[in-house]
């Protein structure tokens, strides 16, 4: 824990875990407030567990919310309230505790001076000379001056953020690049059904953000608060201001685990996991070797989601384990899919049916999850075919793998870059915004009709890459991208059938059928992704290695 003191009563932290509560209630604080949204990380624990290991050791947590850098008045008003209700001295925390400092700045705004204020904040190591800023400027941040400036900057250090940055060096070195992102931790998300299927450790997803930020790229550590296109600048948390001459908005999803009713208070236990988050995954793996008998149910929301086929892995490579082990029999299989078709490119259906059929799954079409009762183990669904009226239906369960409802992130979904939808509005092709056109997008939160894989976003780089290149020079864009991803689809240990497609559907793939039909089960693909994808990622995409991604050179049909 990172604890850093404002004032006697109060301190700040980055975001805490359960079992931290013993250690801050033995540094001497007396209560604990959360200003981080649930559901906000892939790897953040819900306030429902704060609070039951606050409560175990005798502390009163309080849930006040802040949706990143965006702190209204009437929260800092609550936040003050907060602290005069609850015994002191409090933490407070959130992602990296610079919303929890912006809280108190502003609630003190009237009652200190606000070099007092500055001289606090700035001594627990937080910048708030943008609150200073806000406070003088009516309420407003001004973005028509900014604390730094760059010629690219990159709002993401994900899969997209850091290949992107990567891949620009590589063509101009001399570009200042800066990459805004608040985590410390970089995960391979693909290798997550791994983990759930006792393949890969989860260790071996994840490394330092640090180590991964390319050389000579600048790494803002901070989350974004507000795009101002207008004024080429975007609003980091804490009210500071980044001014640039391009931009690239690579984010990735909100997982909206909040969306099912009952489901963050019961993830990780009563029979509740997920492969979507890091910590989780393990658990999956636990349940799997732990199930003898019973029923297990495997979800898949509307889309979009986040690499299609990802739902129904978990369900191939548990089933597979189950049949190994003579349990299968046992076991009622239950794919439930709010969808309406196994999987959405018609050329791959027969293999993965063939699957299901195998492992004897049921087939539940049209039946989205929207609630969970986590003790009683039981699971709800909205049940709603083509023209018909929506019933809801209670499936009792012994273990149950949800795929959790996706959504562009808030700050994206109330910017002026995205469409109605939510979504960055871009050119499918060139991937540049359709109405500032200094300004790019790819990965998971762009709206071009493609499958959100990685594996997408190791082909969009390089065309980004080549095309805010080519605007600098003062030249029109000069690379597309044809809509490419692929879906490894793990349907037992040691065997995988590769999907691989691009816009409506069509195969895209990357090896001759006499290595790998894609349309097939086949061992080469297994390897290829137990044992080739995670150092390609690693080594090769993540530093700018275009393997087999080198950009397709622009048609003289695109605008």
């Amino acid at each position: 824990m990172d604890i850093r003191k404002i004032t006697e009563d109060l301190s700040v932290s980055a975001q805490i875990r359960a079992v931290d509560l013993g250690a801050i209630r033995e540094a001497g604080f007396r209560a604990v407030i959360c200003n981080r949204p649930d559901g906000e990380a892939v790897d953040q624990p819900n306030f429902e567990e704060i609070e039951a290991a606050a409560k175990a050791e005798g502390l009163p947590a309080r849930y006040l919310p802040i949706r990143t850098g965006l702190v209204r008045d009437e929260d800092a008003t609550d936040f003050s309230q907060a602290l005069r209700d609850l015994p002191g001295p409090v933490l407070a925390y959130c992602r990296s505790g610079t919303r929890s400092a912006t809280l108190w700045s502003l609630s003190e705004a009237k009652a200190r001076p606000l070099a007092e204020i500055l001289a606090a904040t700035q001594a627990a190591g937080y910048d708030m000379a943008g609150v200073a800023r806000r406070i003088v400027n009516g309420g407003k941040t001004p973005t028509d001056t900014g604390d730094a400036r760059y010629d690219v900057v990159i709002v993401g250090g994900g899969a997209a953020g850091i290949s992107v940055a990567a891949s620009m060096k590589k063509r101009r070195p001399s570009l200042d690049i800066a990459v805004v992102d608040p985590a410390d931790i970089h995960y391979y998300q693909p290798g997550w059904t791994m983990v759930g299927g006792g393949i890969f450790e989860a260790a071996e997803t994840a490394k330092t953000m640090g180590s991964l930020i390319p050389r000579g790229v600048h790494w803002i550590k901070s989350a974004i608060a507000a795009f101002e296109p207008k004024d080429d600048a975007v609003i980091l948390e804490g009210c500071r201001v980044v001014k640039y001459g391009r931009l690239v908005v690579c984010p990735g999803l909100k997982l909206d685990w909040a969306k099912v009713d009952g489901l963050e208070e019961t993830l990780g236990r009563n029979g509740v996991t997920s492969n979507y988050r890091y910590d989780l995954a393990p658990y999956t793996w636990e349940l799997v070797q732990g199930l003898q008998r019973g029923r297990a149910i495997f979800t898949q929301p509307p889309m979009p989601i986040k690499c299609a086929g990802a739902p129904q892995k978990a369900l191939y490579l548990s089933a597979d384990y189950w049949s190994r082990q003579g349990a299968l029999r046992d076991i009622e299989i239950r794919f439930c899919n709010a969808g309406g078709v196994l999987f959405g490119v018609k050329d791959y259906v027969p293999a993965l049916q063939s699957y299901m059929d195998r492992y004897g799954a049921h087939l539940d079409f049209f039946h989205n999850l929207v609630a969970i009762d986590g003790p009683a183990h039981q699971a709800t669904f909205e049940v709603k075919p083509p023209d018909a009226e929506a019933t809801r239906m209670t499936l009792d369960f012994d273990m149950i793998h949800v795929c959790p409802p996706q959504t562009a992130p808030d700050f994206i979904r109330v910017s002026p870059l995205a469409d109605a939808s939510g979504w960055i509005d871009v050119d499918q092709a060139t991937l540049r915004h359709k109405t500032f056109s200094n300004i790019w997008s790819l990965g998971d939160v762009m709206n071009a009709p493609n499958a959100k894989t990685a594996a997408a976003a190791r082909k969009q780089a390089p065309v980004v890459a080549e095309n805010i290149v080519a605007d600098i020079a003062g030249r029109e864009s000069v690379a597309q991208y044809d809509g490419y991803g692929s879906c490894p689809l793990t349907v037992e240990r040691g065997r995988i059938v590769l999907a691989e497609f691009g816009y409506g559907g069509v195969l895209k793939p990357s090896f001759p059928s006499f290595l790998i039909d894609g349309t097939k089960p086949s061992r080469l693909a297994w390897l290829l992704k137990e044992r080739i994808l995670p150092p390609i990622y690693w080594k090769g995409m993540l530093r700018g290695h275009e393997w087999l991604a080198r950009p397709e050179k622009i048609s003289a049909s695109v605008d």
